[in-house]
Protein backbone atom coordinates (compact mmCIF):
# COMPACT_ATOMS: atom_id res chain seq x y z
CA UNK A 1 0.00 0.00 0.00
CA UNK A 2 1.39 3.41 -0.99
CA UNK A 3 1.99 5.82 1.87
CA UNK A 4 -0.21 8.95 1.94
CA UNK A 5 1.85 12.04 1.08
CA UNK A 6 1.07 13.52 4.50
CA UNK A 7 2.86 10.66 6.24
CA UNK A 8 6.22 8.93 6.38
CA UNK A 9 6.95 5.30 7.16
CA UNK A 10 8.91 4.50 10.31
CA UNK A 11 12.02 3.76 8.26
CA UNK A 12 11.76 7.01 6.28
CA UNK A 13 11.00 9.09 9.38
CA UNK A 14 14.00 7.67 11.23
CA UNK A 15 16.21 8.24 8.20
CA UNK A 16 15.02 11.84 7.81
CA UNK A 17 15.79 12.57 11.46
CA UNK A 18 19.05 10.61 11.43
CA UNK A 19 18.01 8.46 14.42
CA UNK A 20 17.35 4.84 15.18
CA UNK A 21 13.89 3.29 15.33
CA UNK A 22 14.17 3.17 19.12
CA UNK A 23 14.79 6.92 19.27
CA UNK A 24 11.90 7.49 16.88
CA UNK A 25 9.57 5.59 19.19
CA UNK A 26 10.90 7.60 22.13
CA UNK A 27 10.02 10.83 20.34
CA UNK A 28 6.44 9.57 20.05
CA UNK A 29 6.23 8.62 23.71
CA UNK A 30 7.49 12.09 24.69
CA UNK A 31 4.88 13.80 22.53
CA UNK A 32 7.35 15.18 19.96
CA UNK A 33 5.81 13.18 17.09
CA UNK A 34 2.38 11.81 16.24
CA UNK A 35 1.96 8.33 14.84
CA UNK A 36 -1.12 6.62 13.39
CA UNK A 37 -1.88 3.05 12.46
CA UNK A 38 -1.42 2.26 8.76
CA UNK A 39 -4.83 1.34 7.26
CA UNK A 40 -4.91 -2.37 6.58
CA UNK A 41 -1.68 -2.92 8.53
CA UNK A 42 -2.56 -2.57 12.21
CA UNK A 43 0.94 -3.51 13.39
CA UNK A 44 2.60 -0.72 11.42
CA UNK A 45 2.70 2.97 12.30
CA UNK A 46 3.03 6.02 10.09
CA UNK A 47 4.34 9.42 11.10
CA UNK A 48 3.08 12.90 10.21
CA UNK A 49 5.45 14.43 7.67
CA UNK A 50 5.05 17.93 9.13
CA UNK A 51 5.92 16.68 12.63
CA UNK A 52 9.06 15.03 11.32
CA UNK A 53 10.08 18.13 9.37
CA UNK A 54 9.42 20.39 12.35
CA UNK A 55 11.50 18.18 14.65
CA UNK A 56 14.27 18.08 12.07
CA UNK A 57 14.34 21.89 11.99
CA UNK A 58 14.45 22.05 15.80
CA UNK A 59 17.42 19.67 15.85
CA UNK A 60 19.16 21.75 13.17
CA UNK A 61 18.52 24.95 15.11
CA UNK A 62 20.22 23.51 18.16
CA UNK A 63 23.28 22.59 16.09
CA UNK A 64 23.50 25.88 14.17
CA UNK A 65 21.32 28.65 15.61
CA UNK A 66 22.50 31.31 13.13
CA UNK A 67 21.67 29.29 10.03
CA UNK A 68 18.37 28.19 11.55
CA UNK A 69 17.41 31.81 12.14
CA UNK A 70 18.08 32.65 8.51
CA UNK A 71 16.04 29.66 7.30
CA UNK A 72 13.17 30.73 9.52
CA UNK A 73 12.67 33.80 7.33
CA UNK A 74 12.15 31.69 4.20
CA UNK A 75 9.31 29.19 4.81
CA UNK A 76 11.36 27.67 7.63
CA UNK A 77 10.55 26.82 11.22
CA UNK A 78 8.44 29.03 13.51
CA UNK A 79 10.09 32.28 14.60
CA UNK A 80 7.49 33.44 17.14
CA UNK A 81 4.51 32.10 19.07
CA UNK A 82 0.89 32.81 18.13
CA UNK A 83 -2.48 31.42 19.11
CA UNK A 84 -4.37 32.72 16.08
CA UNK A 85 -3.92 30.37 13.14
CA UNK A 86 -2.64 26.83 12.64
CA UNK A 87 -1.60 25.38 9.28
CA UNK A 88 -1.08 21.66 9.68
CA UNK A 89 -1.31 18.64 7.38
CA UNK A 90 -3.04 20.62 4.64
CA UNK A 91 -5.63 22.16 6.96
CA UNK A 92 -6.13 25.77 8.03
CA UNK A 93 -7.60 26.46 11.47
CA UNK A 94 -8.63 29.72 13.15
CA UNK A 95 -8.25 29.33 16.92
CA UNK A 96 -9.01 25.61 16.69
CA UNK A 97 -11.85 25.95 14.15
CA UNK A 98 -11.43 24.50 10.65
CA UNK A 99 -11.35 27.69 8.56
CA UNK A 100 -13.07 26.24 5.50
CA UNK A 101 -15.99 24.87 7.51
CA UNK A 102 -16.12 28.09 9.54
CA UNK A 103 -16.37 30.14 6.33
CA UNK A 104 -19.44 28.20 5.21
CA UNK A 105 -21.65 30.25 7.56
CA UNK A 106 -19.51 32.81 9.39
CA UNK A 107 -19.67 36.54 8.66
CA UNK A 108 -16.84 39.04 8.80
CA UNK A 109 -18.11 40.05 12.20
CA UNK A 110 -18.04 36.40 13.35
CA UNK A 111 -14.46 36.03 12.15
CA UNK A 112 -13.40 39.17 13.97
CA UNK A 113 -15.12 38.00 17.15
CA UNK A 114 -13.25 34.68 16.95
CA UNK A 115 -9.79 35.95 16.01
CA UNK A 116 -9.91 38.97 18.31
CA UNK A 117 -11.38 36.87 21.17
CA UNK A 118 -14.25 39.28 21.63
CA UNK A 119 -16.19 38.72 24.88
CA UNK A 120 -19.93 38.24 24.53
CA UNK A 121 -20.50 41.52 26.39
CA UNK A 122 -18.75 43.47 23.59
CA UNK A 123 -20.06 41.61 20.57
CA UNK A 124 -23.39 43.43 20.19
CA UNK A 125 -21.93 46.92 19.86
CA UNK A 126 -18.48 46.23 18.40
CA UNK A 127 -19.51 46.84 14.79
CA UNK A 128 -22.29 49.31 15.59
CA UNK A 129 -20.06 52.21 16.52
CA UNK A 130 -21.03 55.50 14.82
CA UNK A 131 -18.79 56.06 11.81
CA UNK A 132 -17.60 59.65 11.52
CA UNK A 133 -16.86 60.50 7.89
CA UNK A 134 -16.67 64.15 6.87
CA UNK A 135 -18.83 65.35 3.99
CA UNK A 136 -17.06 64.70 0.71
CA UNK A 137 -14.27 62.69 2.34
CA UNK A 138 -14.97 59.51 0.39
CA UNK A 139 -15.13 61.36 -2.92
CA UNK A 140 -11.97 63.25 -2.02
CA UNK A 141 -10.10 60.01 -1.37
CA UNK A 142 -11.07 58.68 -4.79
CA UNK A 143 -9.81 61.88 -6.41
CA UNK A 144 -6.41 61.52 -4.74
CA UNK A 145 -5.67 58.09 -6.18
CA UNK A 146 -7.27 55.44 -8.36
CA UNK A 147 -5.30 52.68 -6.67
CA UNK A 148 -7.90 50.83 -4.53
CA UNK A 149 -5.37 49.89 -1.85
CA UNK A 150 -3.96 53.40 -1.92
CA UNK A 151 -7.47 54.68 -1.23
CA UNK A 152 -7.68 52.47 1.84
CA UNK A 153 -4.31 53.74 3.06
CA UNK A 154 -5.33 57.38 2.55
CA UNK A 155 -8.53 56.75 4.49
CA UNK A 156 -6.59 55.18 7.36
CA UNK A 157 -4.15 58.09 7.51
CA UNK A 158 -6.98 60.60 7.59
CA UNK A 159 -8.92 58.75 10.28
CA UNK A 160 -5.90 57.99 12.46
CA UNK A 161 -5.27 61.65 13.29
CA UNK A 162 -8.76 62.11 14.72
CA UNK A 163 -9.15 58.78 16.56
CA UNK A 164 -7.44 59.30 19.90
CA UNK A 165 -8.98 56.08 21.21
CA UNK A 166 -6.67 54.13 18.93
CA UNK A 167 -3.68 55.27 20.98
CA UNK A 168 -4.77 52.83 23.71
CA UNK A 169 -3.18 49.48 22.86
CA UNK A 170 -5.00 47.38 25.45
CA UNK A 171 -6.78 44.39 23.91
CA UNK A 172 -10.26 45.81 24.45
CA UNK A 173 -9.40 49.19 22.94
CA UNK A 174 -7.71 47.60 19.93
CA UNK A 175 -10.77 45.43 19.29
CA UNK A 176 -12.99 48.50 19.11
CA UNK A 177 -10.42 50.38 17.02
CA UNK A 178 -10.21 47.34 14.73
CA UNK A 179 -13.97 47.41 14.20
CA UNK A 180 -13.83 51.13 13.39
CA UNK A 181 -11.06 50.42 10.88
CA UNK A 182 -13.11 47.66 9.25
CA UNK A 183 -16.13 49.98 9.03
CA UNK A 184 -14.09 52.78 7.47
CA UNK A 185 -12.45 50.50 4.91
CA UNK A 186 -15.88 49.15 4.00
CA UNK A 187 -17.17 52.70 3.56
CA UNK A 188 -14.30 53.49 1.17
CA UNK A 189 -14.90 50.30 -0.83
CA UNK A 190 -18.67 50.70 -0.96
CA UNK A 191 -18.77 54.52 -1.08
CA UNK A 192 -21.42 54.58 1.61
CA UNK A 193 -21.90 54.41 5.39
CA UNK A 194 -24.15 51.65 6.75
CA UNK A 195 -23.25 50.66 10.30
CA UNK A 196 -26.42 48.58 10.72
CA UNK A 197 -25.70 46.14 7.84
CA UNK A 198 -23.24 43.21 7.74
CA UNK A 199 -20.07 44.14 5.86
CA UNK A 200 -20.48 41.55 3.11
CA UNK A 201 -23.98 42.84 2.32
CA UNK A 202 -22.73 46.42 2.11
CA UNK A 203 -20.12 45.44 -0.48
CA UNK A 204 -22.58 43.29 -2.43
CA UNK A 205 -24.99 46.22 -2.62
CA UNK A 206 -22.24 48.21 -4.36
CA UNK A 207 -20.66 45.57 -6.59
CA UNK A 208 -23.75 43.55 -7.48
CA UNK A 209 -26.79 45.61 -6.40
CA UNK A 210 -29.39 43.46 -8.16
CA UNK A 211 -27.86 40.11 -7.24
CA UNK A 212 -28.30 39.45 -3.51
CA UNK A 213 -26.95 35.91 -3.92
CA UNK A 214 -23.48 37.41 -4.43
CA UNK A 215 -23.45 38.49 -0.78
CA UNK A 216 -22.78 34.91 0.33
CA UNK A 217 -19.87 34.61 -2.10
CA UNK A 218 -18.31 37.82 -0.80
CA UNK A 219 -18.88 36.69 2.80
CA UNK A 220 -17.13 33.37 2.26
CA UNK A 221 -14.19 34.96 0.45
CA UNK A 222 -13.67 37.55 3.19
CA UNK A 223 -13.66 34.95 5.95
CA UNK A 224 -11.28 32.65 4.05
CA UNK A 225 -8.90 35.59 3.72
CA UNK A 226 -9.05 36.49 7.42
CA UNK A 227 -5.63 35.16 8.38
CA UNK A 228 -2.88 32.87 7.20
CA UNK A 229 -0.38 32.59 10.02
CA UNK A 230 2.89 34.57 9.69
CA UNK A 231 2.79 35.65 6.04
CA UNK A 232 4.71 38.75 4.96
CA UNK A 233 1.87 41.22 5.62
CA UNK A 234 1.10 39.70 9.04
CA UNK A 235 4.78 39.85 9.95
CA UNK A 236 4.85 43.48 8.80
CA UNK A 237 1.81 44.16 10.99
CA UNK A 238 3.49 42.54 13.98
CA UNK A 239 6.71 44.52 13.46
CA UNK A 240 4.75 47.78 13.35
CA UNK A 241 2.74 46.83 16.43
CA UNK A 242 5.90 45.83 18.31
CA UNK A 243 7.22 49.35 17.70
CA UNK A 244 4.08 50.82 19.29
CA UNK A 245 2.39 51.98 16.07
CA UNK A 246 -1.37 52.54 16.29
CA UNK A 247 -3.76 49.95 14.82
CA UNK A 248 -4.37 52.32 11.89
CA UNK A 249 -0.66 52.42 11.08
CA UNK A 250 -0.36 48.67 11.62
CA UNK A 251 -3.02 48.01 8.97
CA UNK A 252 -1.58 50.63 6.61
CA UNK A 253 1.89 49.06 6.83
CA UNK A 254 0.41 45.61 6.20
CA UNK A 255 -1.49 46.94 3.18
CA UNK A 256 1.79 48.16 1.69
CA UNK A 257 3.21 44.65 1.94
CA UNK A 258 0.00 43.09 0.61
CA UNK A 259 0.19 45.08 -2.64
CA UNK A 260 3.41 43.34 -3.62
CA UNK A 261 3.13 41.05 -6.64
CA UNK A 262 4.48 38.13 -4.60
CA UNK A 263 1.70 38.47 -2.04
CA UNK A 264 -1.87 39.73 -2.52
CA UNK A 265 -0.99 41.38 -5.82
CA UNK A 266 -0.59 37.96 -7.43
CA UNK A 267 -4.31 37.85 -8.23
CA UNK A 268 -3.85 40.71 -10.72
CA UNK A 269 -1.75 38.34 -12.85
CA UNK A 270 -4.34 35.57 -12.67
CA UNK A 271 -7.23 37.48 -14.26
CA UNK A 272 -5.51 37.91 -17.67
CA UNK A 273 -4.80 34.17 -17.78
CA UNK A 274 -8.49 33.40 -17.27
CA UNK A 275 -9.58 36.03 -19.78
CA UNK A 276 -7.37 34.57 -22.53
CA UNK A 277 -8.28 30.93 -21.89
CA UNK A 278 -10.73 30.57 -24.77
CA UNK A 279 -9.25 27.15 -25.52
CA UNK A 280 -6.97 24.67 -23.77
CA UNK A 281 -4.27 25.24 -26.39
CA UNK A 282 -4.41 29.03 -25.88
CA UNK A 283 -4.31 28.64 -22.10
CA UNK A 284 -1.27 26.37 -22.31
CA UNK A 285 0.47 28.83 -24.60
CA UNK A 286 -0.16 31.73 -22.23
CA UNK A 287 1.12 29.76 -19.27
CA UNK A 288 4.14 28.45 -21.20
CA UNK A 289 5.16 32.00 -22.11
CA UNK A 290 5.20 32.97 -18.44
CA UNK A 291 7.12 29.87 -17.42
CA UNK A 292 9.61 30.41 -20.24
CA UNK A 293 10.21 33.96 -19.02
CA UNK A 294 11.04 32.62 -15.58
CA UNK A 295 7.85 33.83 -13.92
CA UNK A 296 6.31 32.00 -11.03
CA UNK A 297 2.87 30.83 -12.13
CA UNK A 298 0.54 33.09 -10.15
CA UNK A 299 -2.58 31.43 -8.79
CA UNK A 300 -1.16 27.92 -8.49
CA UNK A 301 0.80 26.05 -5.87
CA UNK A 302 1.59 26.92 -2.26
CA UNK A 303 4.58 25.77 -0.18
CA UNK A 304 2.35 25.09 2.83
CA UNK A 305 -0.19 23.06 0.85
CA UNK A 306 1.60 20.52 -1.37
CA UNK A 307 -1.71 18.74 -2.02
CA UNK A 308 -3.68 21.90 -2.79
CA UNK A 309 -4.84 25.05 -1.01
CA UNK A 310 -8.07 24.23 0.89
CA UNK A 311 -9.20 27.86 0.65
CA UNK A 312 -9.48 27.60 -3.14
CA UNK A 313 -11.92 24.66 -3.03
CA UNK A 314 -15.10 26.49 -1.86
CA UNK A 315 -14.32 29.51 -4.07
CA UNK A 316 -14.00 27.34 -7.18
CA UNK A 317 -17.19 25.50 -6.26
CA UNK A 318 -19.04 28.81 -6.02
CA UNK A 319 -17.57 29.92 -9.35
CA UNK A 320 -18.89 26.71 -10.92
CA UNK A 321 -22.33 27.31 -9.40
CA UNK A 322 -22.47 30.96 -10.50
CA UNK A 323 -24.77 30.36 -13.47
CA UNK A 324 -22.13 31.90 -15.72
CA UNK A 325 -21.00 28.96 -17.88
CA UNK A 326 -18.81 31.07 -20.14
CA UNK A 327 -16.72 32.42 -17.29
CA UNK A 328 -16.57 29.03 -15.59
CA UNK A 329 -15.36 27.43 -18.82
CA UNK A 330 -12.40 29.80 -18.94
CA UNK A 331 -11.66 29.22 -15.24
CA UNK A 332 -11.76 25.46 -15.70
CA UNK A 333 -9.63 25.63 -18.86
CA UNK A 334 -6.97 27.71 -17.09
CA UNK A 335 -7.01 25.28 -14.19
CA UNK A 336 -6.63 22.28 -16.50
CA UNK A 337 -3.79 23.88 -18.47
CA UNK A 338 -1.87 24.87 -15.36
CA UNK A 339 -2.28 21.42 -13.80
CA UNK A 340 -1.01 19.86 -17.01
CA UNK A 341 2.09 22.06 -17.33
CA UNK A 342 3.06 22.74 -13.72
CA UNK A 343 1.47 19.87 -11.76
CA UNK A 344 0.20 22.43 -9.24
CA UNK A 345 -3.27 22.99 -7.80
CA UNK A 346 -5.11 26.34 -7.54
CA UNK A 347 -4.46 28.54 -4.54
CA UNK A 348 -6.41 31.37 -2.89
CA UNK A 349 -5.36 33.89 -5.55
CA UNK A 350 -6.87 31.76 -8.30
CA UNK A 351 -10.03 31.20 -6.27
CA UNK A 352 -10.52 34.94 -5.78
CA UNK A 353 -9.93 35.59 -9.48
CA UNK A 354 -12.39 32.80 -10.36
CA UNK A 355 -15.29 34.26 -8.36
CA UNK A 356 -14.44 37.72 -9.67
CA UNK A 357 -14.95 36.63 -13.26
CA UNK A 358 -17.82 34.21 -12.56
CA UNK A 359 -19.85 36.83 -10.67
CA UNK A 360 -18.69 39.78 -12.79
CA UNK A 361 -17.18 41.68 -9.88
CA UNK A 362 -14.88 44.70 -10.40
CA UNK A 363 -11.38 43.77 -11.60
CA UNK A 364 -9.88 45.04 -8.36
CA UNK A 365 -12.15 42.75 -6.29
CA UNK A 366 -9.56 39.99 -5.59
CA UNK A 367 -7.06 42.34 -3.97
CA UNK A 368 -9.71 44.36 -2.13
CA UNK A 369 -11.40 41.23 -0.76
CA UNK A 370 -7.98 39.95 0.30
CA UNK A 371 -7.15 43.26 2.00
CA UNK A 372 -10.44 43.71 3.84
CA UNK A 373 -10.61 40.09 4.98
CA UNK A 374 -6.96 40.01 6.04
CA UNK A 375 -7.42 43.18 8.10
CA UNK A 376 -9.15 40.93 10.64
CA UNK A 377 -5.97 38.90 11.00
CA UNK A 378 -3.70 41.93 11.13
CA UNK A 379 -5.68 43.33 14.05
CA UNK A 380 -5.50 39.94 15.79
CA UNK A 381 -1.72 39.87 15.33
CA UNK A 382 -1.49 43.44 16.62
CA UNK A 383 -3.42 42.48 19.76
CA UNK A 384 -0.99 39.62 20.41
CA UNK A 385 2.05 41.77 19.72
CA UNK A 386 0.93 44.67 21.90
CA UNK A 387 0.38 42.21 24.74
CA UNK A 388 3.90 40.77 24.39
CA UNK A 389 5.53 44.12 25.10
CA UNK A 390 8.56 43.13 23.04
CA UNK A 391 10.20 44.84 20.08
CA UNK A 392 10.76 42.61 17.05
CA UNK A 393 14.38 43.30 16.20
CA UNK A 394 16.25 40.42 14.53
CA UNK A 395 19.97 40.68 13.87
CA UNK A 396 21.61 40.62 10.46
CA UNK A 397 24.71 38.57 9.66
CA UNK A 398 27.13 40.98 8.00
CA UNK A 399 28.55 39.73 4.70
CA UNK A 400 29.94 43.01 3.35
CA UNK A 401 33.44 44.42 3.07
CA UNK A 402 35.51 43.68 6.19
CA UNK A 403 36.38 46.73 8.30
CA UNK A 404 39.84 48.19 7.73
Amino acid sequence: MAMDGSYLSAARAAQTLGVTRATLYAYVSRGHLRSDAVPGRPKERRYHREDVQRLKEIKAARRDPQSAGARGLHWGGPVLESGITLIDAGHLCFRGHDAVRFAETATVEDAAALLWEVPASERERLFRQPLSVASGELAGIRRLTRDPIGQLQVALAAASSSDAGALDTSARAVRFAGARIMQRLTAVISRQRREDTPIHEVIQATWAPRRPQVAGVIRTALVLCADHELNVSAFTARCAASAGASPYDVVSAALAALKGHRHGGASARVLPLIDRADSLARAKTEIAVRLRDGERLAGFGHPLYPDGDPRAVPLLRMAQESGNPGAWRRVRTTWKAAASLSQQEPNLDFGLAAITRAYELPPYAPLVLFALGRTIGWIAHAIEEYASGQLIRPRARYVGVPPV
